[in-house]
Parts: C-alpha cells; structure tokens; sequence
C-alpha cells in the first residue's frame, strides 16, 4: 500500500491547497473524495479517465507498481481500484476499540442502460450498494432516500448530503461515499484538567475556549526548518492516530504551510524521525461541521472535462450519449473532547445530462492543522485546519 499511500498524501495537500485560502476552519475526508471520484473513473474513458486519474495523484504511482506491457493502461487502472477494495476491506474490519466504516452507494435513473461490466466492478471493488431511482418523477423522494442512507451510515452525523431541489430529470447518477470514525483516546484527557483559556486567533485576537490537557508519552517531532512540532495522538487500539502539527508563532501557519508537501509530510511524520517522549499537550475541545462543493477545486486540479458536456466521456458507464458530472457534494463533521474524536464524511458525486453549478468562495486564516490517519494503510481518513475552535 506504500504508492498509495503516497498517491493519497498527494491527493490531500493538493485539495487542501485549494481549500487554504478560501477557507477558515477545515475539515474534510480526503479517502471518502477519493474513493467517490475513482468509482467514477470505472465508467470514464479516454481524456477524461486520464484527467481523473491524474487528480487522485496514480497516473504516477500505479505505474511504477508493475512492468510495462502492451495493455499496460488498462492493468493499471484496474491496480488502482483494486488498491481501494484492499483499502475498504481495511477500514470495514470489525473492531472493538474503535468503530470506523466506509460505505459505497450507487443510484442510477431508473431505466438508464447501464453497462453491465461497469456494474459489477463498481459492486466488486467498492462493495457498493446499486440501485435505480425515479429521479424523473420522484426526485424529492429521491433525494430523501440517499440522504437517509448517508446519514444512517455516519451515526445521523452527516444529514442532507444533497440539499433539496439539488437531483431532478436531467440526474443519471449519484455516487456517494460515506465514511465514519469514533475512537477513544489510548490516554483520555481528565475532565477535571480542562479549563478556560485562551485561543490565539492572531497575535491580536484571542477568544475563550475549553482546554483539554494532559501528561503522556507520545510520538514527537520538531521541525527546524518549519518553526513546528508534530505530535501524534494514539486512539485505543493504535491503529489510528490524530497528528498535530504546531506552528511554534502564532501568525507561523502560513509558513508551515508553505513548506507543507506531501514528501515532507510524510518524511517528517515517519517512524525514524518522530521519537517518543513525555509531552504536556494541552489542546482545545473543538467540534467542526464543513460542506464543500467540489466541481471548482477539482477542476483547478486537472479534472476538468468530466464536468464539461461537449468532452465528458463515460462510455464505460453506459454507450449513451451526453453524460456528464454536475455535482461534487462533500460534507464532514469532527468533534474532539476528552473521550476522544468522532468524525464523519460524505462525498456525492451526481452525474447529469447537462451541467452549471456556481462554487461560493470564503475567505480564511489559523493556528493548528490536524488530521487522522488509518496506520496500516497510511491513509488520510480525514484532514483539517483549526482556526477557531
């Protein structure tokens, strides 16, 4: 899983490069975006294959996992989703110290002729739920159906993916991902620690927050070149994690993340340059509820004809004409107290018979950036930034 990981660390710095200046708190899964768009790659060819494959960072990555050969394009493609089935049969592994899952669903308009291969590889690599839909005459109906499947797939975290009004005829296919985690902290915060303290907003603005604090033996790293520290948080059972990198100014981020690349991350977070020492951590409880719409980031990164209806080409999905993306729906939700972290996510990516959908634009600044990674895999399962706890 060493390239894929690789391909998801990439993946994530570059979508959060898009997020950065147009946002202030940050939260989004980046394994549940990813999977939704490679479920969309099953269907995509030619141009639009390549675009999407390039986005989710594998043109590179998947080719150095074999030799070349004469149908090599097609071997590759089939090794990447086949690295996501290896991944969602990971993350659904039943698990007592922890509940984590990642779901697939597919809904297509009722009678669409969809191609039977494309079908069953959606069901084999993504263990997704397929179904038809009457989006022509029972949209809002519709609507509420995905919906309740991702809200009861994030434990009721994740409500109205898609906002009413959002499907109608011209909708061919939603494709959503869900996923969700809650963990204990190995070493919980004692609440009677937690107390009322500052939170640097910048070097002139504070506002009052809980801080949560304790003493442990954790994983540490700090970041000459940086001006940071990384510390990583165990959940029970150690196989996720939260990390923590910490500007050491509190104006610092934008220099972090400045040096940030997916190299370095992974260089810096890895086993022989992080050691273990005794840490005081003390870090804010916070809650963060986010949605994204994807169509404008996606497309500032490379993946541009799928929305584009005279050049979208999904004649692996169906041999009709005219498909195309018109929606990439994302929403996430992450609260960290003393107990631990419960997060969620939801990707939707609906593909229509035309397209236009306008992206709102935020502007943003932060102290702290986070994320939470599945460690067998190394996969970013969620990625945030905390400006304003």
């Amino acid at each position: 899983m060493h390239l894929f990981a690789e391909a998801t660390t990439k993946f994530t710095l570059e979508l959060y490069r898009q997020f950065r200046e147009t946002q202030d708190n940050i939260f989004c899964s980046p394994t549940s975006i990813m999977t939704a768009l490679a479920m969309l790659e099953l269907g995509a060819k030619g141009n639009t294959e390549q675009q999407i494959e390039k986005v989710l960072q594998f043109n590179g990555a998947a080719k150095k996992t074999m030799e070349k050969s004469a149908d090599c394009h097609d071997e590759e493609s089939e090794n990447v989703h086949r690295q996501f089935q290896k991944l969602m049969t990971q993350l659904n592994k039943s698990n007592d110290t922890y509940d984590l899952k990642s779901a697939n669903s597919i809904y297509g308009a009722k009678d669409f002729p969809f191609l039977h291969d494309f079908l069953e590889d959606i069901r084999k690599f993504y263990q997704a739920n397929v179904e038809s839909l009457d989006f022509g005459h029972a949209a809002e109906e519709s609507e509420k159906k995905i919906n309740s499947w991702v809200e009861s797939q994030t434990n009721g975290k994740i409500k109205d993916l898609f906002p009413h009004g959002s499907l109608g005829s011209d909708t061919i296919l939603v494709l959503v991902n869900a996923v969700y985690f809650k963990g204990q902290w190995d070493h919980k915060f004692d609440e009677k620690h937690t107390k009322e303290e500052k939170f640097w907003l910048n070097k002139n603005t504070s506002k009052p927050v809980q801080m949560m604090k304790q003493k442990s033996k954790l994983n540490f790293n700090f970041l000459g070149d940086a001006q940071a520290k990384i510390v990583e948080i165990p959940y029970k059972g150690k196989e996720l994690s939260m990390i923590i990198l910490l500007p050491d100014e509190i104006d610092g981020l934008k220099k972090l993340e400045d040096k940030l690349t997916a190299d370095k991350l992974i260089e810096w977070t890895s086993p022989q340059n992080m050691y273990v020492t005794e840490v005081h951590l003390s870090l804010p409880r916070f809650k963060v509820e986010e949605k994204y719409d994807l169509q404008a980031p996606l497309k500032l990164m490379g993946m541009v004809d799928a929305f584009t209806p005279q050049k979208a080409d999904f004649s692996g999905m169906s041999s009709s004409q005219g498909l195309v993306v018109s929606k990439v729906l994302h929403k996430s939700f992450v609260e960290v107290t003393e107990e631990g972290t419960e997060a969620a996510a939801a990707t939707g990516v609906e593909v229509s018979v035309m397209s236009a959908l306008r992206s709102e634009v935020v502007i943003c600044d932060h102290p702290f950036l986070f994320y939470i990674k599945h460690k067998k895999t190394n996969s970013v399962l969620f990625f945030g930034r905390m400006s304003s706890p």
